[in-house]
């Protein structure tokens, strides 16, 4: 295994301090190495999809409507708040994904302006097995890790996420009182 010197990271990070040596560039031993490994972890999540004939976006969908626990029904405001996409990209893979059958829309029966997506029989048995593989890919991503490193790389990661949708929430609520 490559010691953590000679990395491309710590490379740059050398050519940066050299040009650059007032500026602090130490946050790209940490963001340049995840926005790698999101192209490394997305690529091999992909290829796993694909033997499912599905990508990641779609994949996501169906998966958390399947964990929602029968009758696997959502609104699209509560996909909005579990996956990382915007309302249109959300509805470009409602439209694909009610297209082959995998997902109906209803109207929703307590507000009849809603609409509620739900999970078909043919989707279920689609994802039930994408599931199964996409799990095994992710262990086999993070395998590198012990599993107490693998813990403490949970946790930190978990500790950003908090930070910048705190600070995400903040600015939306900023932003609000400005428009009023």
């Amino acid at each position: 295994m490559k010691s953590s010197e000679d990395d491309r990271i710590s490379a740059g990070m050398r050519r940066w301090r050299r040009e650059f040596p007032d500026i602090d560039c130490s946050g790209k031993a940490v963001v340049g190495r995840m926005l790698h490994l999101q192209e490394v972890f997305l690529r091999e999540v992909n290829r796993t999809l694909a033997k499912h004939r599905l990508n990641y976006p779609a994949f996501a969908l169906l998966a958390t409507l399947r964990v929602e626990g029968a009758p696997y029904r959502m609104s699209p405001k509560a996909l909005l708040g579990t996956l990382i996409l915007t309302s249109g990209g959300l509805s470009n893979i409602l439209r694909k994904l009610e297209k082959a059958g995998h997902i109906r829309r209803l109207a929703n029966e307590t507000d009849g302006r809603g609409v509620i997506v739900e999970l078909t029989e043919q989707g279920r048995r689609l994802v039930e097995p994408a599931m199964r593989d996409h799990a095994e890919t992710e262990k086999k991503l993070v395998a590198a890790l012990s599993p107490e490193e693998q813990r403490l790389m949970a946790q930190a990661l978990k500790l950003l996420m908090h930070a910048h949708s705190d600070r995400r929430a903040g600015k939306r609520a900023s932003s609000r009182a400005v428009q009023y």
